[in-house]
């Protein structure tokens, strides 16, 4: 299990400015894994997340080696191990340049079990560290994939289903 991250972050758009930019876009799927244990939204997210960053890889022909950084919003150490898996299977490995906003939060000094959730915890991580860290020059490209899961109380108390979405934006330094 997860803790629940309450956190927030916020960003400005613009069409100018020297700041990181926004230069590709990967549009995610919905994908239901039959997930239904609310206590594991990583493995009910991941599946996902390997869509979107499977789709990515194939779209543009760039592979983990073209990014400083891989980071998915919310897996939490289960679905980040799944999600890690499943791109191996397709040949693809991502363990060098790849983390989890939900581990990133909470670090291995603090006992969040498998990591945190929410989506508090990429708003926070992304403005956070990762922003300042571009700024600073530490990181000159990555792949920031948010990850959701869509799910009511109701489909929750009926043990429906928890299915997933991810989308991708590839942020890059200003003369990257």
């Amino acid at each position: 299990a997860q803790w629940t991250v309450t956190g927030a972050g916020a960003l400005i758009l613009a069409a100018a400015g020297n700041g990181p930019r926004v230069t590709m876009a990967t549009t995610g799927t919905i994908v239901d894994a039959g997930i239904t244990d609310t206590n594991n939204m990583g493995a009910a997210m991941a599946p996902a997340a390997y869509e979107t960053l499977r789709a990515h890889f194939a779209d543009t022909g760039r592979t983990p080696d073209d990014y400083d950084l891989i980071v998915t919003g919310d897996l939490g150490r289960v679905g980040a191990d799944l999600l890690l898996t499943l791109l191996r299977e397709d040949g693809i490995d991502l363990s060098p340049v790849y983390s989890d906003c939900g581990i990133l939060l909470f670090g291995d000094t603090q006992d969040a079990h498998a990591g945190g959730s929410g989506c508090g915890c990429s708003a926070a991580v992304l403005c956070g560290p990762l922003l300042r860290d571009m700024h600073e020059g530490k990181i000159r490209r990555m792949i920031f994939a948010g990850t959701g899961a869509m799910m009511s109380p109701t489909s929750v108390q009926q043990s429906q289903p928890i299915a997933g979405i991810c989308h991708a934006v590839v942020l890059e330094r200003s003369g990257a």
